[in-house]
């Protein structure tokens, strides 16, 4: 068989999208209403194809966009999308051989999304509930939130999911909430405070309504954490 007839696939490219946020002191995830078929009217990640002459992560930010009204910004600073994974088993999507490149982003507390062109509606939802998602999304989000809970162990991701400024309890909150385990308050205190570059003293205080006073942080310079803050209980290769 010779080059010229031998059969060749015409692929096409998408971007999905995994955004996170801890909302009600839960990890959740945005998702969709289609409003195309196919899988009109089930659940999915924001996502759509790549035009052409596009970037691919101007793909994901206008899809972004488009999908959710959610400008891919947070206090004026774009929302940081990082490539998961691609996408590319040959029965994926059944409109044919469809590739798509997967973006994770993780922010605090964002706003109710307001759906778009291609979607009937958008909405937070819990990752715990959200389930039987169209294409493969389930394995997409799936591996998202194993990204973020890992990055959780080796970054310091999760001032991320914190304002400016926050308490240790509140970055303690979102360990739990992002690995789904209740962590010893006065260990997570030791080990955040003695990382070096982990978070920074604003030397100012919040005081609620009730109990004492907590001091407030900033994140500070450190990007890695070493040693690195793991999860209690992980199954781990090896």
């Amino acid at each position: 068989m010779t080059l010229t007839t031998r059969a060749r696939a015409v692929v096409q490219l998408t971007v999905d999208l995994v955004i996170l946020t801890v909302r009600e002191a839960r990890l959740q995830v945005l998702l969709v209403v289609r409003g195309n078929e196919p899988y009109r009217d089930q659940l999915a990640l924001p996502g759509g194809f790549v035009r052409k002459g596009e970037d691919i992560l101007d793909a994901a930010r206008r899809e972004l966009a488009e999908e959710t009204s959610l400008d891919g910004a947070l206090d004026g600073t774009p929302l940081h999308l990082e490539q998961l994974r691609t996408y590319g088993a040959p029965e994926r999507d059944p409109r044919g051989r469809i590739v798509s490149v997967a973006h994770l982003a993780i922010a605090p507390d964002l706003p109710v999304p307001v759906a778009g062109t291609d979607a009937r509606s958008a909405r937070w939802e819990p990752v715990e509930s959200a389930r039987h998602l169209a294409f493969d999304h389930d394995q997409i989000l799936a591996d998202g939130v194993e990204r973020a809970r890992s990055k959780l162990e080796y970054t310091t991701l999760a001032t991320a999911f914190c304002r400016e400024t926050f308490t240790i309890g509140e970055l303690r909150q979102v360990y739990e909430v992002v690995w789904g385990q209740t962590l010893d308050p006065r260990n997570f205190n030791r080990k955040v405070t003695g990382t070096d570059g982990f978070v920074v003293p604003t030397g100012e205080k919040r005081i609620p309504e009730t109990g004492r006073p907590a001091s407030l942080y900033r994140p500070g310079p450190a990007t890695t954490l070493s040693p690195p803050m793991l999860r209690a209980t992980v199954d781990r290769p090896g």
